[in-house]
């Protein structure tokens, strides 16, 4: 739900996150209808797919050594500090092998990681994220603190809303490890470059933010992973 402003965090009660708050103030049902939705198919969705999950942790365990899950810290609503969770797709210990970012060819990355990257099956653990409330089907990607940190005051009107799983952005950049694939200062590129465009998209989306919109946003996601024409029709 939507906090009363003068609850949200100081940083955030700025003249350029104002008009984006009036906005979803006046779409208080659509929030409680998107909230609604995320709980129910999550949880469908977490009991339907737990064989699914269960081969994926077999065939990540068979694959390389380490743990079945990897867990990061990750920013929400409000700047609330989570832990993101995601099938493992790097070797063991490879964030800190590497930048924040991946990149193509990464050589972090497992052979059954890049199956499940390219599929987006490496999201699946996602589900109890959102039934937990951290996340939302759809919203701006969560991103880690230290990228939250260079955030500019109209960005911030992000974190009025729950982290996603998918969005706009996500989908427009839905090949970002290929095109950081190559430079030689990730994470730099990536917040001085890659994040401003992708906020471009995000900050749009609460401007024009409805329930509809956000399952029209699913589906050009499931059309995006699947590569089928007409993805950004």
């Amino acid at each position: 739900m939507l906090k009363k402003w003068d609850r949200l965090p100081e940083y955030m009660r700025t003249d350029a996150v104002r008009p984006y708050y009036d906005i979803l103030k006046k779409r208080r049902l659509s929030l409680m209808v998107k909230r609604t939705f995320d709980f129910t198919i999550s949880v469908v969705l977490a009991v339907a797919l737990l064989p699914v999950m269960a081969a994926i942790s077999v065939g990540i365990m068979a694959d390389s050594k380490g743990g079945i899950l990897f867990t990061q810290e990750r920013i929400t609503q409000y700047g609330r500090k989570f832990k993101i969770l995601k099938f493992r797709t790097m070797v063991k210990d490879g964030e800190g092998l590497g930048s924040q970012v991946t990149v193509g060819h990464d050589k972090r990355i497992t052979k059954i990681g890049s199956l499940l990257r390219k599929y987006r099956l490496d999201e699946l653990p996602q589900l109890f994220n959102i039934i937990l409330g951290d996340m939302s089907f759809c919203g701006a990607r969560p991103e880690v603190p230290c990228f939250v940190r260079r955030y500019s005051e109209e960005m911030m009107a992000t974190l009025l809303l729950p982290a996603g799983v998918t969005s706009e952005a996500s989908i427009k950049f839905k090949d970002e490890a290929e095109i950081l694939d190559g430079v030689q200062n990730v994470d730099a590129v990536y917040v001085e470059k890659i994040l401003p465009e992708k906020m471009k998209y995000n900050l749009y989306a609460i401007r024009e933010f409805g329930f509809l919109r956000e399952l029209w946003v699913m589906v050009k996601t499931v059309k995006a992973v699947l590569s089928l024409k007409g993805i950004f029709d």
